[in-house]
């Protein structure tokens, strides 16, 4: 499976080394699970995968058609500033068109090199995360 080790890599690019092994295991079901509203994407060259995104679909209080989060966006180190990034993010702003999302928004840290990317291809809002792990 191709996919796995580019899902290592992101989240050693977000500095979760331990990730757990069940959380990869449900995920993965999740995206060929149809009651589940997660999915993923891939981009590849030459047979092999250099990038991926998951996004899924979620209610909102603020407005009537789903919002589409893109939760999880990455490229492979020798394909970074090709235009994967930007052919997934297109492509999940067609899905959410598709689906009837009147919305597509992410998170990212805020010294994550992509954000020259997400600059050029969404808004930047003022809104600040909090989290509470329970």
């Amino acid at each position: 499976m191709q996919w796995q080790p580019l899902w290592d890599d992101y989240n050693l690019f977000y500095e979760r080394p331990e990730f757990p092994q069940e959380i990869t295991d449900v995920t993965w079901a999740r995206f060929f699970d149809p009651s589940e509203p997660v999915f993923a994407a891939v981009a590849e060259r030459d047979g092999r995968l250099v990038g991926l995104v998951h996004y899924l679909f979620h209610r909102s209080t603020t407005m009537v058609e789903d919002a589409c989060y893109l939760q999880d966006l990455f490229t492979a180190l020798e394909a970074r500033g090709e235009g994967v990034g930007k052919a997934l993010i297109a492509y999940v702003y067609d899905e959410a068109r598709m689906a009837g999302s009147a919305r597509v928004y992410w998170q990212t840290h805020e010294n994550n090199p992509a954000r020259r990317l997400y600059d050029q291809v969404a808004q930047l809002t003022p809104f600040r995360r909090y989290v509470k792990d329970l």
